[in-house]
């Protein structure tokens, strides 16, 4: 399992002592230094189910910096893509993938649900 956040975040700290306290084994991935790369992030949209406006950040200072909230709704997959890619901080956090799912974003109750439907 692939635990992707930035350690300084308060929901992925939140996420992490979850996995943690669940004794829920995976490999540790900081998404600032290490950014998904555009084959992951259409790999990870896929295998969540969700829409692509729901991997960015729209908290976070980058996204306002850019003034995506305008642009966003004008840019095609392919765009949007290739910009997640291209800044680890505009992707939402924390990410779990997992062998057959990606969750985006913690919440408690939907890592529990997804991860005993996963083994």
């Amino acid at each position: 399992m692939l635990f992707v956040c930035y350690p300084k975040c308060t929901t992925c700290q939140k996420a992490r002592k979850w996995l943690d306290d669940n004794g829920i084994s995976y490999t540790l991935r900081d998404i600032k230094a290490d950014p998904p790369a555009l084959d992951e992030l259409m790999d990870w949209q896929k295998k969540s189910g969700l829409p692509l406006k729901r991997f960015f950040n729209t908290s976070g200072l980058s996204y306002k910096k850019l003034g995506l909230k305008d642009r966003l709704p004008f840019m095609d997959e392919k765009e949007q893509l290739t910009l997640l890619a291209s800044d680890g901080m505009l992707v939402k956090r924390p990410v779990l993938v997992t062998r057959s799912r990606v969750l985006v974003g913690f919440r408690d109750e939907e890592w529990g649900r997804a991860l005993r439907e996963e083994k």
